[in-house]
Parts: C-alpha cells; sequence; structure tokens
C-alpha cells in the first residue's frame, strides 16, 4: 500500500510574492515604566539585509481540511530577555508547546484565541509550562507582565504543511490525486486560499500574491508550473 501510494502521489509547488514590508516593528518602552526588581535587557532582533526575504519566510501554507495525521510534538517557545523566541511556530493538531521562562524575573503567558485559550500565571526563572493544542487554527501569544512580547502559534490540521524559503518558494509534497484548497498565512496580511488539483505526474503549481491589494497585484491563481520553479 505503502509503495503504491508513494507511485501516485503528486505534490504542490508554489511561489509567495511579498513587494513591500509588511511586519511592523514592536515599540517597546524602557525597562521602568512597567517592570519591577531585577532589570533585564530587551533582546534584540536580528538586523534584516533584505526585508522581503524576511516577510516571505513568515508566511505558513498548508492544505485545508482532512489528511494524514503528522506526529505529535512538542516545540519550544522560550521567554528570553523580555521577547518569545522564536515567535512563530507551526504544529500538528496533538501537538504540545513548552513556554520555558529564561529571565530573571517573573512572566505570565496567555492567549484569547479561539482555537486555545490558556492563562499560564506567573513563574518565575527556570520554571516552564507546557500546553497541548489539539484543535486546527492560529493562537496569538503574549504576556500579561510585558506588552512588547508576542508570538503565534499556526496548529495544522494535517500533515501537509509548511513556511516558505526567503525566496518565496514551497513545497508540500505526497498529496494524492484530487483537488485541494491551500492556505497561505501571514500575521500582518491574514489568509489567503486557492483551490488546485493535483495529478500523479507534474506537481501543480500556484502563486500567492501578498497582499491583493499590492499595486500591480494579480489575483491568486494558479500559475504556470516553470514559475514556481524559477
Amino acid at each position: 500500500m505503502l509503495a503504491a501510494f508513494a507511485l501516485h502521489a503528486g505534490s504542490v509547488d508554489g511561489l509567495i510574492v511579498i513587494k513591500r514590508k509588511l511586519t511592523k516593528r514592536n515599540v517597546t518602552p524602557t525597562v521602568a515604566p512597567y517592570q519591577r526588581g531585577t532589570a533585564v535587557p530587551l533582546g534584540t532582533t536580528t538586523t534584516e539585509d533584505d526585508p522581503l526575504s524576511f516577510e516571505r519566510a513568515r508566511v505558513v501554507i498548508y492544505v485545508e481540511g482532512h489528511g494524514p495525521a503528522a506526529k505529535p510534538t512538542t516545540v519550544t517557545l522560550e521567554q528570553k530577555e523580555r521577547r518569545f523566541s522564536p515567535d512563530l511556530v507551526v504544529i500538528p493538531a496533538g501537538s504540545s508547546v513548552s513556554f520555558p521562562n529564561l529571565d530573571p524575573i517573573f512572566h505570565n503567558v496567555f492567549s484569547l484565541s479561539k482555537a486555545k485559550s490558556f492563562d499560564l500565571g506567573f513563574y518565575p526563572k527556570d520554571q516552564t509550562r507546557t500546553v497541548a493544542f489539539n484543535e486546527p487554527g492560529i493562537v496569538f501569544v503574549n504576556c500579561h507582565l510585558h506588552p512588547n512580547m508576542a508570538a503565534s502559534i499556526v496548529v495544522t490540521p494535517n500533515a501537509w504543511a509548511t513556511r516558505s524559503a526567503r525566496d518565496g518558494k514551497f513545497s508540500l509534497k505526497d498529496l494524492p490525486p484530487g483537488k485541494y484548497e491551500i492556505v497561505a498565512w501571514h500575521k500582518a496580511a491574514g489568509f489567503f486560499r486557492q483551490t488546485v488539483e493535483v495529478g500523479p505526474s507534474a506537481p501543480a503549481a500556484i502563486q500567492f500574491f501578498i497582499p491583493l491589494d499590492e499595486p500591480g497585484a494579480q489575483k491568486n491563481v494558479p500559475a504556470p508550473v516553470h514559475a514556481a520553479n524559477r
């Protein structure tokens, strides 16, 4: 059965097109206005030579609806230097996220998202809390004590999920022939959807223009196969 599945499986090769900066930098007050006790310097973000590459690498692509379940995993989202690191993780439904506090101050991680709401309470350095995410959706995470701290957890419904590379290319592999709704999500731009038909031979190819109101952008439609492989 596995050999037969592999023989007839197809793929979707795609390209994310972003032509302007979308992510706003957090404006963070100094420590004094909202923190008492030990002073913790704010961690610096890596200088991005190409802001468009940064934006493309923050797009999550997945197949909507039912599909093969991915093996549940546990990923770590650290609280360090008054930031979440990393600030974007992608996990399949059924997985967990660990939230260790690596700062010498208290943090209070919480989310009010529909897909998963929780409040981990105050806890100090070297303690951790773990949350299970059983339902697909987007979960926005913050800290009650530090308003600059923000992260996103994308919980996907099946194993067909990925993030685009810095050049915008992505590939979803091992899809049986059929029609699928492909979803692209960017925190600042939202959701973009396309329906594509996957065959057993040449890969299906699509382009996502993010955002749609980009001057001169075309509607998100299936692209020529070569467009995803340039």
